[in-house]
Order: C-alpha cells, then structure tokens, then sequence
C-alpha cells in the first residue's frame, strides 16, 4: 500500500487523529525524500490496558504509510520513575510487554515482521549513553527537568533524583535509535520540547513529534495503569469487562472526558472504519455508523442512549480481546505474568510488601484499596421526609442513574453550600434504610469532636469529575471489593486510621488520598477524624 500513496497522502496517513505535531515541515521534507523512521517508547511499569490500542493503531497508520517503526521497552525508565518497576522485576516486565503488545497488534492485524523491538537497557548502559547523560546534565536546569517531566514522572512529595533523569534519557534516545520522530501521549509534550531544545546543544539533529489525545478512564480522569478502576485490562474476562463498563462514566448527553466515547473514536473507528450500535427495535433498532461525528452527534443530542453505548462497545472491545486472552491461556504466559506482576495481596498487611492491597481477600488483607471511594457531585438535597435531622441527596458518581444518599449534615452544612458541591463518598458498603430509605453510599467528612461538634464535607481537587477513583498513596494498583463484608468490619478496621493532617489533607496512616489530580483535601478542620 505504501508504494501507492504520494508523500502527501503519507503525511496525512501519520498525522491523523494525533492531536499535536511538533516539525510537520521536516516531516514533509523527510518524506520527500524517504521513508520516515519514527519510535514509540513505553515504561514497563504497571500491565498495559486497553487505552494502548490508541498508540497501536498509530502504529498501524505509520506501517501503512511505509515508515521504520522501533517499539522501545523502556525498562531504565519504569526503575527511574520512582521505582514503579523494583529492579528485580525488569527483566519480566519487559517480556511480558514484549508478549502483550506483540498480541495486541496481532488482533489489530498488524504484521509483527515490519518491526524493530528494542530493550532500553541493551543501550543505555553503555559507556557512549552514559557519557552523553553526564553531557547533558550539565546543561539541562533542576527546573526545566522536573518541568519535563511534570505529567509523566509520579509526583511525590519529596522527589528523587532519579526522577529529574527521566526526561533527559528520553530525549536522548531519539539520537541512539537513530530517528527522525518520535511518537507519544501529548502529556509527554514538555519532554519533548526540552528534547528539541536541548539536543542541538550536544551537536545532535531536532527530531518531530507526534502526539496522540490522552484517552480518558472509565472514571472520566486520563486512563492510568496504577488506577484500578480508570481501566480495563487487556487480560480481563468477559464479565470484568462487562462490570466495568457498566460502572464507567457516562453521562447522558455529556461528550467530555468521556471515556467509552472516546475509545469508539480512538480505537474503533481507525481499527474497524465503522461502528454498530446494538439495541432494541423500539428505541431505533440496530445502527451502524461510517463517521464518528455522527455518534458523537447522536449521543449529544440523547438519540444514543448510554446504555446501549456502553453494550455496543463491549462488543467491539471483547472481539479485540479475546486473541489476547487466548494467546494467555498458555502454562508459559500465565507463568510469565505471576512472576512479572507478583500476587501482593498474598503478604498481609502489616508487611514490608503489603502496599498495593487486596481485591476482596481474607480478613487479614487491610488494605485500603479495597474501599471503593469515587468523587461525586451533588445534584439535589432535600430535607428526609420523616427525619429532621437528615438530609436526602442525589450525587452523581459517573453512573447512569444518581445514587440516593441519607446523611446527618442539616446541623452542619445549609443546603445551598451542599448543592453542586463536589464531594466524596464510599461507594461498596452494603445499602443501608435510614428512617425508611435506602442510602446507596455514604458522604465522607472531616469532624471534630466537642462543644459544638464540626463536620465539613471532604473536598476532592479542583476539575474533578463525578465518578474518578479516589486511592491511598502507595496502595495505588489494588483492586476495590465489590461489597464490603459487614460481618467482617473491614471499613470499621480500615477507618480508625483515616484521618485529616496538619495541613488539612485527608489521610490513611500517614499516607494521602488522591486522585490523578491531586490531594483530598477538608477546609478547615486540621487533625480531624475521617468518617
């Protein structure tokens, strides 16, 4: 196909549903003369999800339009970015990525054989490598490298040096892979920009860069390998598949960082070219659709019901899926994925290794991962019918339907501080009637105790969205359970050690609440019990 297309329809072919390029005239000027030679790098840290097929249909594109592709493991990174690879694991890691996404271009139907795969530490040990490291770190500034590196390397508290690396390596493998682009997320463009700014100063070319839309999570935040409930793995069955898409937000009418909308977009119409929505005769019948304007269209104006979004892509997705799960069947993957991503789960929770919790274990698996907290947003709030002491709201969780909540502020908080408020709530206790109705969640707060008693409602970060997952640092990766057992206490053991810092953020065992944009926080009530 390749030797079909001019060098404008390559252009065009590389370049589209990217959202940024950087040097489109080199591009152009490359191609004029041969075919590019581009990379796309990923840190072997936490399992790919399905977010991953939006880069591989990339790379669909660029093989289509003739160009050199390298996939770099980039093994050093994941170590470097505050060690979300242990150094033990990196060389599992790296083969289980290597088999995971050579599946995934499998299903795609992309020909493995037109591609190089590299391994970052196969070169980035050598003496050359780790020279021109010590080169350009005498050039590059503490800010303009912790800049970089702002919306990809984990922000801590008290960062490591290691970290400040990272972007630095990243631009100089543009000159040890020998290309004229690079290929990533447009959340590593201030990466990219210190690379075009700082490798000419080494006596080295300016690359072009391309940059893909971040997809959103199933909460509605940017899809994240340490946010459980923000994706869908690419080894997840039929039926987690199923409970996850159910839960994902997907407001009626609402097309922003929608992320069941958005993998229709980014995934299945530059993979398949068109889109079938399954439903009943009696709300339109089936439906299949060419362009992806005309969903998005659709859906705005409510003729696309959420529902049946959500069943349509299921779909879709699960026929992506499923050569990837079959490829895993075999003893030697399964082997390969145990070793690579170890069962934290098993050590309890008062060991060395126990961060990282359990999906619904035994008793003894506390940790807090396995509370379901999601950011809500306040619809409605109303006195209860038969409780003057109690309100009844409606919160918006990032599901279909508002969830019911009875809680006690009315002495606390009016109801017009309450309504549209953005706030927190645990969503896997069993449902409860309080005074005859049903609470499906409950409102958490900051309190202090006393004469008179003060409670405020926690406050999650500024620009969230109904439905993002709230997790404890260091517990990132865990999995909620569905339910919370109430004979076994785990919310009651869990909570005692929730509390509010000095610095009035919210808390468990001295480890914050976050969500991908930032600290929980409460206004005013500095070490407060969580409740």
């Amino acid at each position: 196909m390749a030797d079909q297309l001019s060098p404008e329809e390559k252009f065009d072919l590389i370049t589209r549903n990217l959202q940024e390029v950087l040097g489109e005239e080199k591009l152009k000027q490359v191609l004029q003369e041969r075919e590019l030679k581009i990379y796309w790098g990923t840190a072997t840290t936490g399992k790919p999800h399905v977010a991953y097929f939006v880069p591989m249909s990339k790379i669909a594109d660029f093989l289509k339009a003739g160009c050199e592709v390298t996939i770099l493991f980039a093994d050093l990174h994941a170590f470097l970015d505050n060690m979300k690879a242990p150094w033990e694991l990196l060389e599992l890691r790296v083969k289980y990525y290597e088999q995971v996404i050579k599946a995934m271009l499998e299903s795609i139907g992309v020909p493995l054989d037109k591609l190089k795969f590299v391994k970052g530490t196969d070169f980035q040990l050598s003496r050359e490598y780790t020279l021109d490291v010590y080169r350009l770190s005498s050039m590059v500034t503490e800010h303009d490298a912790k800049k970089a590196g702002a919306e990809v390397v984990k922000q801590v508290e008290h960062p490591l040096l290691s970290g400040l690396l990272y972007p630095g390596l990243q631009a100089l493998d543009e000159e040890y892979l020998k290309v004229d682009a690079q290929f990533g997320g447009v959340d590593q463009r201030k990466i990219f920009t210190l690379a075009e700014k700082y490798l000419p100063s080494l006596g080295f070319a300016k690359r072009a860069h391309l940059m893909n839309p971040m997809v959103p999570g199933l909460t509605g935040a940017k899809m994240s390998s340490s946010e459980e409930e923000s994706k869908i793995d690419l080894l997840d069955s039929k039926e987690d598949v199923k409970k996850k898409l159910k839960r994902a937000f997907c407001e009626p009418g609402n097309i922003q960082n929608n992320g069941v909308l958005s993998f229709v977009k980014h995934v299945i119409f530059p993979l398949r070219g068109e889109f079938r929505i399954k439903r009943d005769p009696k709300w339109g019948g089936e439906k299949i659709y060419t362009v992806f304007e005309e969903v998005e269209k659709e859906f705005a104006e409510e003729m696309i019901h959420p529902g049946d979004l959500k069943a349509s892509v299921e779909v879709a997705l699960n026929q992506l899926l499923e050569p990837i799960r079959k490829k895993f069947e075999t003893p030697d993957l399964r082997k390969l994925t145990n070793s690579a991503y170890p069962n934290q789960s098993k050590t309890k929770s008062g060991g060395k290794g126990a961060k990282g919790g359990a999906g619904g274990g035994d008793d003894d698996e506390l940790a807090p991962s396995r509370l379901d907290i999601r950011v809500g947003k306040i619809i409605s709030v109303e006195k209860h019918p038969d409780a003057e002491s109690l309100y009844l709201e409606k919160i918006d969780v990032g599901e279909v339907e508002p969830r019911t909540v009875v809680s006690g502020l009315v002495a606390y908080v009016s109801p017009e501080d309450l309504q549209d408020r953005m706030v927190l709530l645990l969503c896997n206790l069993k449902p409860q009637k309080m005074r005859g109705i049903e609470s499906q969640a409950m409102l958490l707060c900051a309190s202090i105790e006393g004469e008179p008693r003060r409670v405020e409602p926690l406050d999650p970060p500024e620009g969230s969205s109904p439905g993002e997952r709230v997790f404890v640092e260091g517990y990132e990766t865990g999995k909620a359970d569905d339910k919370l057992n109430p004979k076994k206490k785990v919310w009651e053991k869990l909570q005692v050690d929730l509390k509010v810092s000095d610095e009035c953020v919210a808390q468990w065992k001295d480890n914050q609440l976050m969500t991908a944009l930032g600290q929980i926080t409460c206004k005013t009530l500095k070490g407060g019990n969580i409740s």
